[in-house]
């Protein structure tokens, strides 16, 4: 995974620039007031700040559309050219004019910088490590702020500090960010499939991945480019095949592993709807009225991560292995193949039962169709395998997070589908793990060793694929290694497909969340924590240092920032652990305590120390929480859910939402302090985040470890599904 982890490390230079240059103008704003006289202008002043603002906004507009024409890595390089720009101006700028013309010309670096470093990072990434990584952004800002204040300082311990030095500074690093942009980040292989470069992009890929066989995730990212509009959920039993069934059962898939001999039987369940099986999705653990309103697409994602006791999450029992394509085992799965298998104890298959009926919306994704479906699982394959629909060998690859991407193709000859299977866990093993009959243990087995009829339950996204095949006959779609997308696939993104069910359902969750960030208060608690932090002394104590106020000011600010990097590294760690939706949902509890504590401080009278002591806490804990949550997830998350075709476009409209948001939040504030005062102010912002916590609770989806491409098609089917039920 090195090369995707240094490529994100290279495009979040973007960031750091983001977080200098936003604690910069903070300090230099003092100076720059005092040489232009701007104490009586504070709309100017105001507009100093605000100009890299709007021009972020600005640029956003136009940004997403154009990174889907042109591509993610010359727009990168094009935002480390204005930093570069910006700073020079700024570091010239005779007048205030100029000097907002600079503002301006960092504003759009900043906008690019933004909206496509975690588009970029998530077309890269791992699934297993995506979330990571997009967490770097935030870390890198944070860490860009405290060194920026930690010059600004410095410099401010001078005589006459000199704040056209301070803004232009920051021509020096983005020189660095140049130079990383143009010798050694390279393009995203989702943009360049969807170009159909498909030989630079599996070049990338070779390079992101170290390793030269990447013909199974270039298949899977052509697959990205399709609509999913006629996604249907299919599920099998899967078990030990035995050449007998493979010449007479015309309905089953058989998986073959890279030893002569290893081979599993995949059929399908009769008598079950395609669109239909959504409506059973959802998890038992999540019974109860409040998970009755949950929207369907949440329980969906949901049934994916069910955890089970004692063994971690749910993920490929029959595949654990074959589920990473980054697995450095998958490089030499011709030598070996991995079999691995989870033990349960007798009474795990003693509930075989499901219940059928349409009401019954809250149980697994699939349950057991055959005796023995709940017993020992079948093992697991390591790196590609093959597939075969009647007779018919069609290649099976691991996509990651447990989810295999196979083909299967009529007896008939009629079109190629693309599948992406993923083991669920029945009822009765959902039953029987809730009584914690299920364990952990791993045995290794041949497929000769499992005792016959005794089968597992998995699920099928099934769609038409979108890879040009014409007159298939060979034994795999990428026999020869030239696979490429079908011409309709490679078309340009259309405003008309911003109205597809899934697509829509994506921007809602994407929107949400960016403008529910925003009025959560994280720019009051940043305005008033000086004031909060004063009043606990701090300001004496520097005063006593020998530290002037403007300095100990600036001091102040570095140190909160300071704060924030480990709470950082810790939501990095857990991100892809816990999940988006676990850490959202248990910060933002902490959120609304924090600030319910600042409304208290404010409005009960209490000693100076007490009420110094209760805010300064209540500030650091909620920076702390918020930058492990509700500060990263929301750019996290809308970098996952849109499909590849409109991912671009589809981030530029939430980036502009949270632009606004933080426009109107920015230039609100000091009308509303003067209205309702601080007490009013961080009551306001409590109620946000409580709507926002069940907004997160009912809306949003766990998407930790999924390939995009699954999410995407995920959004797809349960948007349908949900439109479906309302018709009826």
């Amino acid at each position: 995974m090195r090369g995707a982890v240094f490529a994100a490390l290279a495009a979040t230079m973007g960031n750091l620039l983001q977080g200098w240059d936003n604690a910069t103008i903070a300090g230099a704003v003092i100076y720059i007031k005092r040489e232009f006289s701007l104490e009586t202008q504070p709309t100017l002043e105001g507009l100093i700040v605000a100009m890299s603002l709007i021009g972020a906004t600005v640029i956003t507009t136009f940004s997403g559309p154009v990174s889907d024409s042109v591509g993610r890595r010359p727009m990168l390089i094009i935002s480390s050219i204005l930093y570069f720009l910006g700073g020079l101006v700024m570091l010239w700028s005779p007048n205030v004019y100029v000097l907002l013309l600079g503002r301006l010309l960092d504003g759009f670096g900043v906008g690019l910088a933004v909206t496509l470093v975690p588009v970029y990072i998530s077309e890269t990434a791992p699934p297993e490590i995506r979330g990571q990584l997009n967490t770097l952004p935030q870390f890198t800002g944070s860490g860009g702020m405290f060194l920026s204040y930690c010059m600004v300082f410095g410099m401010s311990l001078m005589e006459a500090p000199r704040w056209r030095l301070m803004l232009g500074v920051i021509s020096i690093p983005s020189l660095l960010y140049l130079g990383l942009m143009v010798f050694y980040l390279p393009e995203s292989p989702r943009w360049l499939v969807s170009k159909g470069k498909m030989h630079e992009a599996k070049k990338v890929l070779q390079k992101l991945r170290g390793r030269e066989d990447v013909t199974g995730e270039m298949a899977l990212l052509i697959e990205g480019l399709g609509t999913g509009k006629n996604t249907s959920i299919e599920e099998y039993v899967i078990g030990p095949a035995n050449d007998e069934e493979a010449t007479t059962d015309k309905d089953q898939i058989k998986l073959y592993g890279a030893e002569q001999g290893q081979s599993w039987i995949a059929k399908p369940v009769r008598g079950q709807s395609t669109l239909g099986m959504v409506s059973r999705y959802g998890s038992m653990a999540q019974q109860g009225s409040m998970a009755n309103m949950m929207d369907p697409l949440v329980t969906l994602f949901g049934s994916v991560h069910e955890k089970l006791p004692q063994s971690g999450s749910m993920r490929s029992a029959i595949f654990p292995n074959f589920g990473s394509m980054f697995s450095t085992a998958a490089d030499d799965h011709v030598k070996h193949v991995n079999w691995e298998v989870e033990s349960r104890d007798e009474d795990s298959s003693s509930d075989v039962g499901h219940d059928d009926s349409d009401d019954n919306l809250r149980s697994p994704l699939l349950s057991p169709h055959a005796p023995g479906a709940e017993k020992d699982a079948v093992p697991p394959l390591n790196g590609n395998s093959m597939l075969m629909q009647s007779g018919e060998l069609v290649n099976s690859t691991g996509i990651g997070g447990g989810w295999q991407l196979a083909y299967k193709k009529a007896e008939d000859g009629g079109e190629l589908k693309r599948v992406y299977l993923h083991q669920e866990p029945g009822m009765g093993s959902m039953r029987g793990s809730m009584r914690g009959s299920m364990r952990g243990s791993v045995l290794s087995l041949h497929p000769s060793d499992i005792p016959e009829g005794q089968l597992v339950p998995a699920a099928g996204l099934v769609s038409q694929s979108t890879l040009q095949i014409k007159d298939f006959k060979g034994e795999s779609p990428f026999e020869g290694g030239d696979i490429r997308p079908s011409a309709a696939a490679t078309k340009g993104p259309s405003w008309r497909e911003l109205l597809e069910p899934g697509v829509k359902r994506a921007l809602l969750v994407g929107m949400g969340m960016q403008i529910l960030q925003q009025f959560s208060g994280i720019n009051g608690v940043l305005y008033y924590t000086p004031q909060i932090l004063s009043q606990a002394g701090v300001d004496v104590l520097l005063s006593k240092l020998g530290i002037g106020s403007d300095s100990a000011s600036l001091l102040i600010s570095g140190l909160t920032t300071l704060l924030m990097l480990p709470s950082i590294g810790l939501a990095m760690r857990l991100m892809d652990i816990s999940g988006r939706r676990f850490l959202l949902l248990n910060t933002l509890p902490v959120l609304i305590g924090s600030l319910i504590i600042l409304v208290l401080s404010n409005v009960i009278e209490m000693g100076t120390v007490l009420h110094a002591t209760l805010s300064t806490i209540s500030v650091v804990v909620y920076f702390c929480c918020f930058v492990m949550g509700f500060g990263p997830i929301p750019n996290i998350l809308c970098s996952e859910i849109f499909p590849t075709r409109v991912r671009g476009l589809c981030i530029a409209i939430c980036s502009l939402t949270f632009w606004f948001g933080d426009i109107i939040v920015t230039y609100s504030l000091p009308a509303l302090l003067s209205s309702i005062g601080l007490a009013g102010v961080f009551g306001i912002y409590a109620v946000v985040c409580i709507v926002s916590w069940f907004f997160v609770y009912f809306m949003v989806p766990e998407t930790k470890g999924m390939p995009l491409e699954v999410i995407s098609e995920f959004f797809n089917v349960g948007a349908r599904q949900a439109e479906a039920e309302k018709n009826m």
